[in-house]
């Protein structure tokens, strides 16, 4: 099954002194979801922004908002971030024991559900869960901080798990590292939601729109 190719600019990013200013400049730019990342400086070495700051955001766009949680532990905030405004919710394999009762949580909730793989975990760890997910995020860079190199191995974990999807209505998204040399790599691998950070917001909002598009004709 094909799935239709998606940009999701990063917000962690933008220039975090006029969010909603940015998430309005992202999305008319041609962003198709609004990607924001959420750190709690203990799952992952950084701290970002909470359910309330998303909801100042929400106001911003009417475009899918892809919540990516890099939190230890996650659930009991789930709720919280649904309120905000959040579309998908994606928790990481590894921040908690119970993955399927998050995913089944998630869904709940009235929200898509994802799961994301750090580069040394092994897709193996979504293998039991397929059927409760409608995402699965690929880490091409270790979580916790923008403008990191891409790592080349996780082209073929993109490529091992479209196998293993088969023909499943599942989004596979990169997270890390993609700009318009990367992008083929991983969309010939079969990922099709691209999260792009340094790379859709460098040089200004009057640039925006172009880096959007450069990323997105690559990635065909």
């Amino acid at each position: 099954m094909t799935r239709p190719l998606i940009i999701a600019p990063s917000i962690l990013s933008a220039d975090f002194s006029k969010l909603g200013e940015e998430v309005r400049a992202a999305d008319v730019a041609g962003g198709d979801w609004i990607h924001l990342d959420v750190m709690d400086g203990h799952f992952v070495p950084n701290i970002t922004f909470g359910p309330p700051v998303i909801k100042a955001m929400r106001a911003h766009s009417t475009k899918p908002f892809d919540v990516h949680l890099m939190i230890a532990p996650a659930d009991a905030y789930l709720a919280a971030f649904a309120d905000a405004g959040a579309d998908v919710i994606t928790v990481h394999a590894e921040a908690g024991p119970h993955l399927d009762r998050s995913l089944q949580a998630i869904r709940s909730l009235g929200k898509k559900a994802g799961v994301a793989l750090n580069p040394a975990t092994s897709e193996s760890a979504i293998e039991h869960v397929l059927d409760r997910l409608d995402l699965v995020c690929v880490m091409t860079v270790n979580p916790g901080f923008g403008g990191q190199a891409f790592i080349p191995a996780m082209v073929e974990k993109v490529r091992r798990i479209k196998v293993m999807i088969g023909n499943r209505p599942i989004d596979i998204e990169v997270d890390g590292g993609i700009t318009a040399e990367t992008a083929p790599l991983v969309t010939a691998a079969g990922a099709n939601v691209l999260v792009a950070g340094n790379a859709a917001f460098k040089g200004g909002p009057n640039a925006y729109a172009g880096n959007i598009a450069g990323i997105r004709a690559a990635a065909r």
